[in-house]
């Protein structure tokens, strides 16, 4: 098969694009034939490298893959080639303590297609039998790629850790990310009083809104904390959705309302930051992290993808072989949503596949 490989970190020069094995199902897995795979800032992590941690080298990147099932290992039932699926982004050991408890992104041995193990950069990818979910409905390729990461991160924040509870209201930063495109959809779906979003740019702003925002500030032209104590006059939000961490985070304890709750799943702008304490117990702050979710939630997720309360955000795509030129767009923060490769006919890639049958 054909596909891109990061043997060493550095720049774009870093993806090579070669011929590699193609690989087999072992018992209890799955082969899937990749139609489309959308880039995440972590694939420009694992690209550049990070001080002080190891990827295991080479590696195939990408985390956010649909396509059709190609191949299946022994023991493994229910799903026939030819399935369109879309695939979990991680998985997990599947039998400790954390993963029969349905809390398998907590399990030691967790891990995301794309940093741990072989990811969607490529013609095929094999994958275990329960990361193989079906299609949602409606959904062409492209547009299933750009929804199982970002959509479970933003949906494990706002329900598993900061607990958003309709009639509340809630800032969110970088409203043109992956994440936060999800995140304003599932505040939206929530019943979020007031939906605060904050971009570099007017245009992302406008986008915003049509998600669901209610409220909206340019970054560059005004303060973000003071904006959003005022349109929830005086009182400040119950939940700011971060990931872009130094300053920002800073500057977002001072949007919280008493007993207000800051979730936390990235630091791209910084991962370090100078915290006033006396403001975190007294006024009953809570900071909490949070990485990914569990299978269940995705299941979940995709139920509502399926029946169209949720939508994905493309903003463009590129064929597989540009995928350096790809990546250069997505480290320019210049989209709205998604980025998504393309693998193969692109035509084939945005086609929405026939519904399957009700089970």
């Amino acid at each position: 098969m054909r596909g891109f490989r990061i043997a060493a970190h550095g720049g774009p020069e870093a993806l090579e694009w070669k011929e590699l094995p193609t690989p087999e199902p072992g018992p209890g897995e799955v082969r899937v034939a990749v139609r489309a795979c959308a880039l995440n800032r972590l694939d420009l992590w694992v690209r550049d490298g990070v001080p002080g941690h190891e990827f295991p080298l080479p590696l195939v990147p990408g985390s956010e893959i649909a396509g059709e099932v190609d191949a299946v290992g022994s023991g493994v039932e229910a799903v026939e080639p030819g399935t369109p699926t879309l695939v979990a982004p991680a998985v997990s050991c599947g039998h400790c303590a954390r993963c029969v408890s349905g809390e398998d992104h907590l399990c030691r041995g967790y891990g995301i297609l794309g940093e741990h193990r072989n990811g969607g950069y490529a013609e095929y990818v094999v994958v275990p039998r329960r990361n193989v979910l079906p299609l949602p409905r409606g959904l062409s390729y492209v547009e299933a790629a750009a929804t199982p990461l970002v959509f479970l991160t933003a949906w494990h924040m706002l329900i598993a850790r900061a607990k958003l509870a309709r009639g509340e209201d809630v800032l969110i930063h970088a409203a043109g990310s992956g994440v936060s495109s999800a995140a304003l959809q599932i505040a939206r779906l929530l019943g979020a009083r007031r939906i605060v979003a904050t971009a570099g740019s007017d245009e992302k702003l406008a986008r915003a809104r049509e998600l669901g925002a209610t409220h909206t500030v340019n970054y560059r032209q005004a303060d973000f904390a003071a904006a959003a104590r005022e349109a929830t006059g005086g009182k400040g939000v119950e939940v700011v959705v971060d990931h872009v961490g130094g300053e920002v985070f800073e500057r977002s304890l001072e949007a919280l309302a008493w007993a207000g709750r800051i979730v936390l799943c990235g630091a791209t702008a910084g991962h370090e930051a100078t915290i006033n304490l006396r403001a975190v117990f007294f006024k009953s702050l809570s900071i909490l992290g949070s990485t990914m979710g569990s299978l269940g939630e995705l299941h979940r997720v995709v139920g509502l993808l399926d029946r169209g309360e949720l939508e994905p955000v493309v903003d463009r795509t590129f064929p597989l072989e540009r995928a350096a030129e790809a990546q250069e767009a997505l480290a320019a923060r210049e989209q709205f949503g998604k980025i998504v490769l393309t693998v193969g006919d692109p035509e084939a890639a945005h086609r929405v596949p026939r519904p399957r049958e009700e089970s």
